[in-house]
């Protein structure tokens, strides 16, 4: 049951994380200028181009994987530890 949960909270959460950076900057870099997250203004003030994936969205994908994370960290320190077998054998040093 833990390697399900395991595996569940580290693919839910890379791939929010890599969807909010690699993706939606994948998609910007595509639509063109302008990169930044600020929208781009001429002399008079007024805004004459703005980024095609809202920062926020953008944000808020990662953050909500480092949530995942987060929530998925405090499930280990309360779930109990398995017995797992491990293989050890004694050795004598040479």
């Amino acid at each position: 049951m833990t390697d399900i949960i395991d595996k569940a909270a580290m693919a839910l959460s890379g791939g929010l994380m890599l969807l909010g950076i690699v993706g939606l900057g994948v998609v910007e870099i595509l639509a063109g200028a302008p990169y930044g997250a600020a929208p781009v203004t001429n002399d008079a003030g007024e805004i004459v181009a703005t980024p095609m994936v809202d920062p926020v969205l953008r944000t808020g994908l990662v953050l909500a994987g480092l949530a995942v994370l987060g929530l998925y960290a405090a499930y280990r320190m309360m779930a109990p530890a398995e017995d797992r077998d491990i293989d050890r054998r004694e050795m004598t040093a040479d």
